[in-house]
Formats: C-alpha cells, structure tokens, sequence
C-alpha cells in the first residue's frame, strides 16, 4: 500500500479483482468508509457503498474509472447494514442508473421505523437514554437531531438471507448474518479466496458500536458476541473492514473484541458493585476511547454511544445473571449480584 493512511484518497488492490477505494464521510470521526470492488467482465459488484455526498461520489466515479469501469457499470451493490455511510449512496445511485442493491433482511425492521410518518430523526435513543438515567444527554440529543432524508432510507432490491452465496465476477460470495452492530448486518465470505468483507462487524483498529439503530434488539451485545463466535469457528481469512486498512487474519481481531468484552463486563459488573446504579452512573465510572476519556470528555454524541453500549453490557450482565435490573418510573436500575 502507497500511504500508511488508510484514508487516503485512491484505488488499492488487495489481491486481484478486488479493490478498495475508500471514501469520506462528511462529519465523522472515522473519517472514510471503505468501499470494496470486485472486479470482471460482468460490471463491478461494490460492496458498501459509502455515504451520499457529492465527495464520496466523485471519489468513487475516479476510482471506478481507474480499474477501467464507470458508476453505470456497476451490477450491483451488496451493503453490509442500513448505517447511511454503507447505504445511503446505493439508493442515490440506484435512481440514476437503476443499479440493484442488496442489504440484509433483518434491516427491514429499521427501515421501516425510519420511514413511519412523523417520526424524528433519533426518537428511538432518545427514549432508551431516559430510560437509562441519563436525562440530560437526552435532552441535548433532542436538541440536535442529525438531518433526516426519508428520500435515504428506501427499501433495497433484494433482502439478503443468511447461507445465501452470490456470483460475483467468478468469486462465491457467502452471505452470513452477524447481528450485533445492527440486528440485519450481513458479511460477505469468498473461503476459496480466503477473504472476509466485514463491514462494521469487525473493525481492526476501533470496537464497533453495538445496537445503532431504529429499531432496537433487547440483547445486541449477546447478538454480537455469537456472531463473533460464529465468524472465529470458519476458516480464518483476510479482513477486509469497513474502517481501517486490511489486515491479514480476522480471527486475531476477533480475538480481541471477545477480550475487551470481557474485561468491559468486568469493569462494567465493578462499578455496580461500587455503587453505580444506572447506566449513566456506570458509563461515568469507567473510561471511553484508547485515551481513556471520562464521560463528560466526549461530545455528545459519543456521550450517547457511550451510555447506549453501557446498557448493552449490563443486560448481558443481567442475562447471565451478574446483575437484575428493576425499572423505577421509567428508569432501569441495575445491582450487582
């Protein structure tokens, strides 16, 4: 690879017929989104997408052309979840050239959610950081909703199912379904090519957010956790993330999500016992980011994250039986047991 920066602007080959061309989100900290191009005589096949802004297109037409390809060759895109930096330009591009887009077919509880008429942007979080304790990041939340297009969130052509393969230029593609990041999210395996298109479900350098979405799952950090297993018991192959350059075994970093979950649930079961009573107590306890920040060090955003990924871990706490949990006027309590 030409530049450490796994961001910089470009066409990367990984092995032949297989290209990454990452491209920028406008207003996030992970600053580009990888976009994978499986390469043939049939048109590309893209996976992901990335977000709809008229950079990231740019950026993606110029590197289409590189490989010797246009937007309007693409056949199809295979989107990993409905997060609009995976998603969002598909549709776009799907309106001008009629190109079929596939995504995961448990997205469609999201996606209806996102489009019911009345609904505001966040709604969903906002309620579930209420019932957590933090009513004061709720409140800034509701202030600051992000931008909300109904115009992003259309359906797909085609649901994906788990154990499905799809031809892609001569390589099988096995659709496998690994919840947890969202409850539809979907990851592309090529075994004989020993490669894994991971999406968001196993980032190299970051942990992947768990429960982002519409419609929530009671237990998304246990769905993550199995899908990890799940992903650890086939074939190790190369990891091809969404966020992050490529890296040679999925297995190592999966390894290394299963660990830090385990020392958070420990951390997390600690707090409890110190006295820490709801999921913002907890989430003020324990530090966030590499930089070990304290709660009120992030922005707001990430203050929700933060709160949200707390509550994912004392549920699972809950559900193997370290902690219960009470709801007292609206708010879930939580004691260590």
């Amino acid at each position: 690879m030409p530049s450490e920066d796994w961001t910089a602007p470009g066409v990367y080959e990984v092995v032949p017929g297989v290209h990454r061309i990452p491209l920028p989100l406008p207003n996030d900290g992970l600053r580009a989104v990888n976009v994978y191009a499986v390469t043939g005589p049939d048109g590309p096949v893209l996976i992901d997408s990335g977000w709809a802004v008229a950079d990231a297109r740019d950026l993606l037409q110029a590197g289409l052309r590189e490989i010797g390809s246009e937007l309007g060759d693409v056949q199809r895109f295979l989107v990993t979840h409905m997060h609009r930096d995976h998603y969002s330009q598909a549709i776009h591009l799907r309106r001008e050239f009629g190109t079929r887009v596939g995504l995961g077919a448990e997205e469609r509880w999201s996606l209806e959610t996102v489009s019911r008429p009345g609904r505001k942007a966040a709604e969903e979080q906002v309620t579930l950081l209420r019932a957590l304790g933090a009513v004061e990041i709720a409140e800034k939340m509701s202030g600051n909703r992000p931008h909300h297009d109904p115009a992003e969130w259309e359906l797909p052509d085609e649901w994906l199912a788990g154990d499905e393969v799809i031809s892609a230029n001569g390589r099988d593609l096995e659709v496998v379904s690994t919840p947890g990041h969202t409850r539809g999210h979907v990851v592309f395996y090529d075994t004989p090519g020993g490669l894994l298109f991971a999406g968001d479900h196993v980032l190299p350098t970051i942990t992947p957010s768990i429960g982002f979405e519409p419609a929530m799952t009671a237990d998304p950090l246990g769905a993550f956790l199995t899908s990890l297993a799940l992903v650890r018991n086939r074939p190790d192959a190369m990891l091809l993330p969404a966020h992050g350059p490529v890296v040679p075994s999925a297995h190592a970093r999966v390894d290394e999500l299963v660990e830090h979950h385990r020392v958070r649930l420990d951390q997390m079961a600690a707090a409890l016992a110190g006295g820490a009573e709801t999921a913002v107590e907890v989430a003020g306890v324990v530090t966030w980011t590499r930089r070990e920040r304290k709660l009120d060090e992030l922005d707001v955003f990430n203050q929700f994250l933060a709160v949200c990924e707390t509550g994912a871990h004392l549920q699972l706490l809950v559900s193997h039986g370290r902690a219960t949990m009470q709801e007292r006027d609206g708010v879930r309590y939580y004691t260590a047991t």
